[in-house]
């Protein structure tokens, strides 16, 4: 039996032509044949021109995620050892591959699989029914590949409990996929070691995507007095340890990520110039202000203040009033580190929010540079969602 054929509405198909990976629901006209949701289905123009082919689900907006610019291509093995073999090149010229994002979704032409390699261990997160039947073959293929270049993978956990699955019509799942085996795994980036929880860690157990950030900020470390605020499990506070820091105080409002990055400071031997303390930073931040605390350097890595286009109102008020609390920190002189890993916080729409909070607190900035996601989390263009994290590094001057 044919695959069924989607017609998009005439003057539709404009994100799929500029090079984008989805078709939304309101884009289709008409769909000729059968199908059951997660199959692959053919795409046309409203003038019959074959766009492509995609799996549809009718749960979803997002009602086709494009798998192939070829209508015909079928889903075999070999088609999906070359997207997989074409991901892992690409990352052994741009990165560092011990611990990597070796599968960014759409990004990687797999749209709605995460898979991140902590050494010798796969972490999947499948996020889309289409590519869920196909996880399994995906994994294995990843394995037979990574193998031909000397990297044996020992275990693979699943960690496909993002509520955004409920979206697809799926449930939310982990556990093991195959063998079980010991879920903390210890990995190394930038020569800071650190204990990665893939059970039990936010999304896949850490955070790859600011690996070279975390880099970025060992120049202006150097004998300072450090504030990490948002520390998760201590990256960029131990970063600023390893890069010399007099003293890095790391603040969290989880208490798994505190415990875990106290282990970390540990682990580095550097519990003597690290700590950590639970706390609610948008509480913590006016205490310091009210004791007059002073820091050299000043770190804002926030959690995603919006997840959708309607309250991005409200998140960029969040990210104006912690980069207001953070700069009034900074010594006169001495760096803002800060970042936004929200899709929907735009680039322009983040510099705006940032330039307000400076003039309100009558601060002037200088900067040092801006950065997004480490190249394992390629940025597909035409493909906006594959570009969520703004990084600045600004000097913060006194406005006198």
């Amino acid at each position: 039996m044919g695959k069924a054929i989607v017609t998009l509405k005439k003057g539709e198909g404009r994100l799929l032509r500029a090079g984008g990976m989805w078709v939304f629901d309101n884009e289709i006209e008409s769909i000729a044949g059968s199908y059951e949701n997660g199959d692959i289905v053919v795409i046309h123009s409203n003038s019959g021109y074959p766009m492509g082919c995609g799996f549809i689900n009718d749960h979803s907006k997002i009602r086709i995620r494009l798998m192939s610019r070829d209508a015909g291509q079928e889903m075999d093995d070999a088609f999906l050892e070359m997207r997989v073999r074409n991901a892992w090149e690409y990352r052994k010229n741009v990165v560092d591959i011990n611990s990597c994002r070796l599968i960014f979704g759409e990004a990687d032409f797999l749209p709605g699989l995460v898979i991140d390699k902590f050494e010798d261990v796969l972490v999947v997160q499948s996020l889309a029914l289409g590519i869920d039947r196909m996880k399994e073959r995906i994994v294995e293929i990843c394995k037979k590949v990574l193998a031909e270049d000397g990297c044996s993978i020992r275990g693979v956990y699943e960690r496909s409990d993002a509520k955004v699955r409920l979206n697809e019509g799926m449930e939310r799942v982990k556990g093991f996929l195959g063998e079980s085996f010991d879920t903390k795994i210890q990995i190394t980036e930038n020569d800071v070691k650190y204990y990665v929880d893939v059970e039990e860690g936010q999304k896949t157990g850490f955070f790859l995507d600011q690996k070279y950030n975390r880099k970025a900020i060992w120049k202006i470390c150097r004998d300072k007095r450090v504030l990490d605020c948002f520390t998760h499990t201590g990256a960029f506070a131990l970063n600023a340890g390893k890069a010399g820091a007099a003293s890095v105080l790391g603040v969290d409002a989880s208490e798994l990520g505190v415990h875990q990055a106290q282990e970390n400071a540990k682990l580095n031997g550097m519990e003597d110039r690290v700590s950590f303390i639970c706390r609610d930073v948008f509480e913590l931040l006016p205490e310091l202000e009210e004791k007059r605390e002073q820091f050299d350097v000043v770190i804002l890595d926030p959690p995603a203040f919006t997840k959708s286009r309607s309250s991005v109102k409200n998140a960029a008020k969040g990210y104006k009033e912690i980069n207001m609390r953070g700069m009034k920190l900074v010594k006169d002189g001495g760096f803002l580190a800060t970042c936004s890993c929200s899709h929907f916080m735009t680039y322009e729409l983040f510099t705006e929010t940032i330039n307000k909070a400076a003039r309100e607190v009558h601060k002037r900035l200088r900067q040092v540079e801006f950065r997004t996601q480490a190249p394992d989390h390629p940025i597909l263009w035409a493909a906006d969602e594959s570009y969520y994290l703004k990084f600045y590094i600004f000097q913060v001057c006194d406005d006198k």
